[in-house]
């Protein structure tokens, strides 16, 4: 600003500077030109009322004036007479225009240039009383040779007053400009500067507070935002028409298998260099809602993109990264255990309906119809457990607690369960013992209960014969520990991992003759999972197993 506000001010001085130079040429010439002509009459005049009184005489005595040029001319012409030249050898004046305009109206005046244009001479003629004209002149230089002659001094004048008017420009415009760079912007209503300026400040101190708030509006849309896609489970990816990143949150990064720092303006393929994924960018970019699916070795995801409009145009696109894999095993789980149950049903179905079928065509005696009563019924009070089973494992999936979580004392249960597990033990030759103190915790007592009940079961069903059973409660640094120890045969290693599964059986043969559903231990998973139990199952074949559930001690 202060280089233009410099320019301006000494462009305009240097123009004004010109001008007035130019002007006072003109007024000056045109001062001494008019000067010269009034001069010029004065002295025709007077030189013509001369020669009236005087005669020839006169005129001698004007020979040696060399200021002006004196010429007496006849009426016809001729010269007669003339200070400066030899009259004989002129040539006739009676065609010159001051003589001619004299000759009519007794005055008569002209001027004429050289032919270079240095000089002018202006002429005044004056016809006497015997009708000849006596004309005086006199030379001086023309305005053209006056520019010429005035160059060198206009030039240093110029000079000299251009520096003077770049020197005080200068200082005009620092001083001009100063008050404008002390502007607090921040703070404009405490500036002291010209009065011209107070609406401007005003209106940019009222910009400010508008903008403080619209950027304090937006800091916090901004955080609202980060926070939101921060704690997102889903991955979270805005783009620009041009697929640069605008927002990524580490759940896409993670979910995208996103290797390093992605910041904004990257690429979006960055994230992910797969086809799928590079597809679902290009579709969304060209208008289109796409859904792809993104899989590996032990995940699924699946990538919804779909376009930003600004009117008609695509200004970008908001893609959604959702983990399936969850999703994927529980299906994979939910046919698995179809499958199952749809097995389980048919075998004890299939026995029911023969023997039934036996029994309605008379095919069997009297004695074979209690023995078929009697399986008939084992199979529908297997049929009866597994369904209660799967009832009850529906139930835990949908967190359906029957009388809520209370204090319970885990010593407790245990006795009890293995009071009620007494007869069992005993029938199968298996001593159960009991290793108990008090432990509270927070939970419900049916399901503490049953899960205890069937680690204990599981525990006597698969033991040997004289076998042992150890169950053990133990309070240590606020755990409490439910432990049930076996000295049964075992479940081999690449099985312990899959006995909390559904139907989930080791030797399945065996369970059969034991009666067992497959769900006991799935069902204990899910309990302790209710109460946010530790579950662990350590086991060796041929030596026993040991179950331990830890649970936090009530506070």
């Amino acid at each position: 600003m202060t280089k233009k506000i410099f320019s301006r001010m000494f462009v305009s001085s240097a123009i004004v500077a010109f001008a007035t130079v130019a002007i006072i040429m003109g007024v000056l010439y045109n001062y001494f030109n008019d000067r010269l002509v009034n001069e010029l009459r004065l002295e025709a005049d007077f030189i013509a009322e001369g020669v009236g009184i005087g005669g020839e005489d006169y005129l001698e005595s004007l020979s040696d004036a060399k200021q002006v040029r004196v010429t007496l001319v006849s009426d016809d012409g001729r010269v007669l007479f003339d200070n400066t030249a030899d009259p004989s050898e002129m040539e006739n004046h009676l065609d010159r225009e001051e003589i001619e305009e004299a000759l009519k109206s007794g005055v008569g005046e002209s001027v004429r240039y050289s032919n270079t244009l240095s000089e002018k001479t202006a002429y005044r003629a004056v016809r006497l009383s015997d009708g000849s004209v006596i004309r005086v002149s006199s030379t001086s230089i023309s305005f053209l040779m006056l520019i010429v002659e005035m160059i060198r001094p206009m030039l240093l004048v110029l000079v000299i007053v251009l520096i003077v008017a770049a020197a005080l420009s200068y200082r005009l415009s620092r001083q001009i400009v100063s008050p404008l760079n002390s502007i607090d912007l921040d703070n404009p209503e405490k500036a002291e500067v010209y009065d011209e300026l107070s609406p401007m400040l005003s209106k940019i101190s009222r910009q400010n507070h508008l903008i403080d708030r619209q950027i304090k509006e937006l800091s916090r849309k901004k955080t609202e935002l980060e926070t939101v896609t921060k704690n997102m489970g889903e991955g979270l990816v805005m783009t620009d028409s041009r697929a640069l990143v605008l927002l990524c949150n580490d759940s896409a990064k993670k979910l995208l298998g996103t290797k390093g720092d992605v910041s904004d303006n990257d690429i979006v393929y960055t994230l992910n260099r797969t086809v799928e994924f590079r597809q679902c960018v290009e579709q969304a970019l060209a208008g289109k809602h796409f859904e792809n699916v993104l899989s590996d070795e032990d995940h699924s995801y699946r990538v919804i993109a779909n376009p930003v409009f600004d009117g008609d145009d695509v200004v970008g696109s908001v893609i959604i990264i959702l983990d399936e894999t969850e999703k994927e095993r529980r299906e994979v789980l939910r046919r698995e255990f179809t499958s199952n149950v749809s097995h389980e049903l048919k075998t004890p179905l299939t026995s029911i309906s023969g023997f039934a079928e036996l029994i309605r065509n008379g095919m069997c005696g009297k004695e074979d119809t209690v023995h078929f009563a009697d399986t008939i019924y084992k199979e529908a009070q297997r049929l009866i457990t597994l369904a209660e089973d799967i009832i009850r494992l529906s139930q835990l999936d949908e967190g359906q607690i029957m009388g809520g979580m209370n204090e319970v004392d885990l010593g407790e249960v245990a006795k009890d369960v293995c009071e009620r597990l007494a007869n069992v033990a005993q029938s199968k030759n298996v001593t159960l013992s009991l290793n108990a103190v008090s432990a509270k915790i927070m939970g419900n007592e049916p399901l503490l209960s049953e899960l205890c009940y069937n680690i204990c079961d599981n525990a006597i069903k698969y033991n040997v014969d004289g076998g042992k059973v150890d169950v053990e409660i133990i309070n240590n640094a606020g755990k409490c520990y439910l432990s049930v120890k076996d000295t049964g045969i075992g479940i081999p290693e690449e099985h312990t991992e899959r006995v909390f599964e559904r139907f989930y059986r080791v030797d399945k043969s065996h369970s059969k003759e034991t009666g067992g559903t497959g769900l006991g231990l799935s069902i204990v998973k899910h309990i302790a999972g209710v109460h946010n139990a530790h579950l662990t199952l350590d086991s060796e074949v041929g030596k026993g197993t040991t179950v331990t559930v830890a649970f936090d001690e009530a506070k």
